[in-house]
């Protein structure tokens, strides 16, 4: 079962673009990535998810109900934590809180607001203009959360947290995606999108150009690969097809992504004098930027 579909989803703004023809599938129980610089349309495809915006085109449906016909049977079932923590009010924390709870009729919910204070080390007698950016993005995360929802939608969440913070946020997400939350994770720090998430959605220019899990990724798709050599060479010596980004292409040490047949690769170094040769799988940063170049 996918828990979010979207189907050709168009959104402009006057002569600008935001997302242009976007297709796709999250799979129910998922830690899916949704990745790209700032500007490639994440917050876009977000606040039409949540009928904040309209699209212009298209369609797109949480739980197999419209996004705009069905937002407020959605929104009860799902979590969302913003970019930014724009939290309203002059209240304490754990009125804040509380209030937030109401709106989903959330069970049981004091305990599980203070066992999330405790989690992340929040005074909740705190009044919320007082707090610091990083504190009001745990209240932030901490709202998202009560009503244990189905779907978390979490956009930048980690901005402002401290690392130890953040390690307790992720070890939180594992245990409520245990459970059987669905996690969609948008961020442009790339690092954290591959130790956390399964699944990964390359965003450009307002269109998906790749969705993969992440193992299946880094396997498939380009090899690092560092040749040092007692002389200077260049890489258009070895006539290889295959190349990607070059980081070094003349002197001694050689070091660009390759694409084609490894054995094709190995049969050109046959018989050169190497000091050293390795071949590794790329980061998903390195991934990252070569559907960027």
């Amino acid at each position: 079962m996918h828990i979010v579909e979207i189907n050709h989803l168009t959104k402009t703004y006057g002569r600008s673009r935001g997302i242009e023809d976007l297709n796709l599938r999250i799979p129910e129980g998922n830690i899916f990535g949704f990745i790209g610089p700032n500007g490639a349309g994440k917050s876009t495809t977000i606040r039409i998810l949540l009928n904040l915006i309209f699209p212009t085109s298209g369609s797109a449906s949480i739980f197999g109900l419209d996004v705009v016909r069905d937002s407020k049977k959605i929104r009860s079932r799902t979590g969302y934590v913003p970019s930014d923590a724009n939290l309203y009010g002059r209240m304490k924390v754990l009125e804040f809180l509380k209030l937030m709870a109401a709106f989903y009729s959330a069970e049981n919910y004091d305990h599980r607001i203070r066992y999330l204070l405790d989690l992340f080390d929040l005074d909740p007698d705190r009044k919320i203009p007082e707090l610091s950016m990083g504190n009001k993005k745990k209240v932030s995360i901490i709202q998202a959360m009560i009503h244990r929802p189905e779907l978390l939608i979490l956009d930048e969440p980690t901005s402002g947290l401290d690392p130890l913070i953040q390690s307790r946020f992720f070890e939180l997400l594992y245990e409520e995606n245990r459970q059987g939350t669905t996690i969609f994770f948008s961020s442009h720090t790339l690092s954290e999108v591959q130790a956390f998430c399964k699944t990964v959605a390359i965003v450009r220019d307002g269109t998906i150009v790749n969705v993969e899990e992440i193992a299946s990724l880094r396997k498939k798709q380009l090899k690092k690969v560092r040749i040092l050599f007692p002389v200077d060479k260049t890489i258009e010596d070895f006539d290889l097809g295959g190349i990607g980004p070059v980081e070094s292409g003349t002197g001694k040490n050689l070091i660009f992504f390759y694409s084609g047949d490894i054995n094709v690769l190995i049969g050109k170094m046959a018989g050169q004098e190497i000091e050293d040769l390795s071949i590794e799988e790329p980061s998903l940063e390195e991934i990252f930027l070569h559907y960027y170049k």
